[in-house]
């Protein structure tokens, strides 16, 4: 299972945990989600995931990333639980682009990533 965004109507996000270290299948390789983190910023904590991705069934040869996925500032954690049992937080998305570099600063000095995304 991805993440799993869950758009409300007032910008907030209902975030659906997937499944840690669950290898997931795509057209190109696959791809697993390693840790999720919460981190300290601004009075506030952010939550981003850290995984990886293999491209090893590519026309285009083989290779993979690092990579990290910020969803968003963290407003209620773990607050329900979906019907398959995964856990649900409010989160607010960071559509700022200062804030949004200045949090990718940050966690590139944490993590060894290729890159940095605000799904």
């Amino acid at each position: 299972m991805g993440i799993v965004p869950i758009q409300a109507n007032d910008g907030l996000i209902d975030y659906v945990h997937p499944e840690l270290n669950e290898e997931i299948t795509a057209i190109g390789g696959h791809y697993v989600l390693t840790k999720e983190i919460r981190m300290p910023f601004q009075r506030q904590s952010l939550l981003y995931i850290v995984g990886h991705a293999v491209f090893d069934t590519s026309c285009c040869g083989v290779g993979g990333c690092g990579y990290v996925l910020v969803p968003g500032f963290i407003l209620k954690w773990k607050y329900k639980k979906t019907e398959s049992g995964h856990s649900v937080s409010r989160l607010k998305p960071i559509r700022d682009q200062t804030i949004q570099r200045d949090v990718k600063s940050l966690i590139e000095k944490r993590e060894i990533v290729h890159q940095v995304q605000f799904p």
